[in-house]
C-alpha cells in the first residue's frame, strides 16, 4: 500500500522556519496596513496578455500603493467549448480534444476520458494496456512537474534550473515521440485500449530516462531547495490552509500542500496503482515553497512507480479484445477482410455503441483531479459530457488569496500553483 511523507520545513534547515516566521509577519502587517490607512487606491489588470498569467488569464486588482487590497481573477479568453464539442462527435473523435486540456499532460488526458468511457461501457483492459497507460500517466506526470518547476525557478529569478529541467522534458518527448508518433498532442490511448503496443526497446530507455532525472533533481535541489534568494520569496508567501484548500475544491499537489492526505491513486485506486508501493508527499505549511517541494518529491515517487511497473511488465494485449464494437480493428487485418472493413466504417461514421447511463471518473492528472461526467442515451455520441478541470477549481482561491500580499508576490504565487490555462477555459 501507498505511503504518506510529509515534507517538513525543517528538512531545509533552521532558516526556512525563522524565514517562513518573517514572511507570515510580513503578510499581516500588509493587512493591517490595508485598514488603517486611508489613501487613494489604483485600478491594475495584470494580464491577459502577460507572461505571468499565461497569456490568457486576467487578474483585476485593486493596488494600496504596492500592496494588494482586492483582486478578481477573469477567465474566458481561450474559451473552446470542449464540452459541447463533445455533445456532436463520436466517443473516438473526442480523444484528440483532450489533449488540449492540460495541454502539458496529454497523456495522462487520453487516459482520464478512455477509462471514463470505458466505466459507461462496462469495459476492462487487459494488464498489458493497464501498465502501458501507467507508465504513459507517470512520464507525463514528470513532464510537467519538469516544467512547473523549471518555469517556478525562472519566476523566482533562478534561470538555471529551468535549463536543466528542460533538457530533461526535451528527453521525454523524444520518448514520447517513440511510443505515439508525436511530441506535443499524443492522442495515443484509445477507448479500450491504446494506439499501439510499446516498441523494442523502449522500456530499457524510460529506465535509462528515470535514472537520469533523478541525479537531475538533486543538482536542482542544491540550486534552489536552499538557495536564500529563492526561499525568501516563496516561504510564508501565499499560504492556503488546511480548511481553505478543501473549501475552494483543490486538489493535486496544492491540497497536498496543505496538509490534506488525498491522492486517487492511494484513496481511490484505478489500473494497477494498488499494486505499487510509493509515498504520497504532504507539506505543512501550504505557501508557496510547500508547493513547489511537492512537485519536486512527486517526480520520485512517479519514478518508483514507474520502475515497478517495468519490473513486472505483463505479456498480452494492448486492446480489449472482446471489444469489438468499440475497439476499431488493426489496418492490415481492415484491408485484407470483409469483417473488419465493415467494423471500422461503422466505428468512423457512427462511433461505438454505448448504452444509456450516467458516469463519472476522475483521474489523478499532474495539476489535480481531472473528471469526466458523462450522460449517454445509447449510441455513438454523448448527450451530455461535463469536464473537471483542477486548474479551474485552483485558481478559484486568488480572490481571497492574494490580497494582503505585494505586487511582486504575484509571480511566485501564480507559479507555486502551477495552473494550465487549457482546463481552465474549456
Amino acid at each position: 500500500m501507498a505511503q504518506t511523507k510529509e515534507i517538513s520545513l525543517g528538512d531545509t534547515g533552521a532558516r526556512a522556519a525563522k524565514a517562513h516566521s518573517n514572511a507570515q509577519a510580513k503578510v499581516v502587517a500588509a493587512d493591517e496596513t490595508v485598514s488603517e490607512v486611508n489613501s487613494e487606491t489604483m485600478a491594475l489588470n495584470v494580464g491577459p496578455s502577460h507572461p505571468t498569467t499565461h497569456g490568457v488569464l486576467r487578474l483585476m486588482m485593486e493596488l494600496d500603493g504596492d500592496l494588494i487590497k482586492k483582486c478578481e481573477p477573469v477567465l474566458g479568453y481561450l474559451h473552446r467549448g470542449d464540452e459541447k464539442i463533445a455533445e456532436n462527435m463520436t466517443y473516438n473523435q473526442f480523444v484528440p480534444y483532450t489533449d488540449r486540456l492540460d495541454y502539458l499532460a496529454p497523456l495522462a488526458n487520453n487516459v482520464a476520458y478512455a477509462m471514463a468511457v470505458e466505466k459507461l461501457a462496462n469495459l476492462e483492459v487487459p494488464e498489458r494496456c493497464q501498465a502501458i497507460r501507467m507508465i504513459s500517466c507517470e512520464l507525463a506526470r514528470i513532464s510537467s512537474h519538469l516544467l512547473g518547476v523549471g518555469v517556478y525557478g525562472m519566476d523566482a529569478g533562478a534561470w538555471t534550473v529551468f535549463m536543466y529541467t528542460f533538457t530533461e522534458r526535451e528527453k521525454l518527448y523524444t520518448l514520447f515521440e517513440e511510443l505515439t508518433g508525436a511530441r506535443f498532442t499524443t492522442s495515443y490511448t484509445r477507448i479500450g485500449g491504446v494506439a499501439r503496443d510499446i516498441p523494442d526497446g523502449w522500456l530499457g530507455r524510460v529506465n535509462s530516462f528515470c535514472k537520469g532525472v533523478i541525479d537531475v533533481l538533486d543538482q536542482v535541489d542544491k540550486m534552489l531547495t536552499r538557495n536564500r534568494i529563492f526561499m525568501d520569496r516563496t516561504v510564508g508567501i501565499g499560504v492556503i490552509t488546511k480548511e481553505q484548500a478543501l473549501s475552494y475544491g483543490m486538489t493535486g499537489p496544492n491540497l497536498r500542500a496543505s496538509g490534506v492526505d488525498l491522492d486517487l491513486r492511494k484513496d481511490n485506486p484505478y489500473m494497477m496503482y494498488d499494486q505499487c508501493d510509493f509515498e504520497v508527499p504532504i507539506g505543512l505549511n501550504g505557501d508557496c515553497y510547500d508547493r513547489y517541494l511537492m512537485r519536486a518529491e512527486e517526480i520520485k515517487q512517479s519514478v518508483s512507480i514507474i520502475r515497478q511497473v517495468i519490473g513486472k511488465f505483463p505479456e498480452g494485449s494492448y486492446y480489449a479484445e472482446d471489444a469489438k464494437k468499440i475497439f476499431a480493428p488493426q489496418k492490415s487485418k481492415v484491408l485484407s477482410s470483409m469483417e473488419e472493413l465493415i467494423q471500422n466504417f461503422m466505428l468512423v461514421t457512427e462511433g461505438p455503441q454505448m448504452p444509456q447511463g450516467e458516469v463519472y471518473f476522475e483521474a489523478e492528472n499532474p495539476k489535480g483531479s481531472l473528471g469526466f461526467f458523462i450522460v449517454s442515451k445509447g449510441g455513438g455520441v454523448p448527450y451530455r459530457m461535463k469536464i473537471r478541470g483542477p486548474s479551474f477549481c485552483n485558481l478559484s482561491i486568488l480572490s481571497e488569496l492574494i490580497p494582503g500580499h505585494f505586487l511582486t508576490d504575484i509571480t511566485v504565487i501564480l507559479g507555486s500553483l502551477d495552473f494550465v490555462m487549457g482546463e481552465c477555459d474549456r
